[in-house]
């Protein structure tokens, strides 16, 4: 039989909703801070795409080699790459990977190997689909298919699941060190593809109080466009760590005026914005530096390699917190033990 499933094939995506859901009809597993990754296997070929539906393999030959390692020769596998470090798992390691060059990406892959944690069988050992087979179904023909297939193997696990909310709520808790949240899905429904109505993420909400070190005016006209945040390492330099743009339309002018008094060089004594990046732009590397008194409180998701992974939201202005008091232990990890939920 050929294999049934075909590249490519935009994966399940998540709702974000901020409570867990209950009843009898949802599924829970731990949210893996990773790389979403469909893995296909259909003879002597390997195919890993991202959720973007882009290739994956070069940057993780060691994913591959596990995968062809698996006895059975059709198959396709949803989960998501990660990569260990201690007794968690480490984002940074993993962004490492996307590099032009073959050589250093078989060189990280030989010093810190990633993993495939899996969730789901699409095609099994067949080649039959399994796309439109319940959630509930799927997920007892992948524990079967891990239990055949996956004893041996380190660089491939099953991940947990649970119908139990208390131990749901557990995994949530542990969120934060190593996790990055909790997955609910529907047991009952197909595998939906591209579709967010059967599945969603709950993620704990983190803030932190941050220096207003500069701010970017938007594109289009001379309003302040993002602020551009700062924290204190424990040299008392003040680093850029990030950004925060959601700022209502209606309080643009009055902010601007604001912070164009507050004007004044450097902004940042430690790492400022608009270093040498692939990604930076001539607008991009423009900013005005701020004395550093203003305090804002917003909520972030991830804060890793020194600054946070994505934009931040604004939360409130904090005259209360003098500046100083913004220290980058506010945002240290708390460490976790993620992968003891693997064994």
């Amino acid at each position: 039989m050929p294999l049934e499933v075909k590249m490519p094939l935009p994966p399940m995506e998540a709702l974000s909703v901020d409570e867990i859901p209950e009843g009898e009809e949802w599924q829970y597993e731990p949210k893996w801070d990773g790389f979403r990754c469909i893995a296909f296997r259909n003879e002597a070929s390997i195919e890993l795409q991202s959720k973007a539906g882009q290739p994956l393999g070069r940057y993780f030959p060691e994913v591959v080699e596990a995968v062809k390692a698996l006895r059975p020769s059709k198959f396709v596998l949803d989960g998501e790459i990660a990569v260990p470090m201690g007794s968690g798992l480490s984002f940074d390691q993993l962004l490492l990977r996307l590099h032009p060059a073959e050589s250093r990406v078989r060189k990280l892959a030989k010093e810190s190997p990633a993993i495939y944690i899996v969730f789901d069988l699409l095609a099994d050992e067949k080649g039959k689909s399994l796309l439109k087979f319940p959630l509930r179904d799927r997920r007892e023909l992948l524990d079967q298919f891990a239990a055949k297939y996956f004893r041996g193997q380190t660089a491939i696990r099953l991940s947990p699941a649970t119908q139990e909310i208390k131990q749901a709520r557990k995994w949530f808790e542990a969120a934060g060190g190593n996790l990055d949240g909790i997955i609910a899905k529907r047991r009952d429904f197909e595998y939906r593809s591209g579709d967010r109505t059967g599945m969603q993420k709950i993620k704990p909400v983190k803030t932190v109080e941050c220096v207003v070190g500069g701010f970017r005016y938007a594109s289009k006209n001379k309003l302040v466009g993002s602020l551009l945040l700062g924290l204190f390492d424990e040299a008392g330099l003040l680093n850029h760590v990030g950004f925060c743009s959601s700022i209502k339309a209606a309080d643009k002018p009055a902010l601007t005026k604001k912070l164009e008094q507050l004007i004044k060089p450097p902004g940042f004594t430690g790492r400022a914005p608009g270093g040498p990046s692939r990604w930076a732009t001539e607008r991009s590397t423009e900013w005005q530096p701020l004395a550093p008194s203003l305090v804002v409180e917003v909520s972030y998701d991830h804060f890793t390699g020194g600054r946070f992974r994505h934009g931040t939201k604004f939360l409130r202005w904090r005259p209360d917190k003098p500046p100083e008091s913004c220290t980058m232990d506010q945002v240290q990890s708390q460490g976790g033990a993620s992968l003891k939920l693997l064994d």
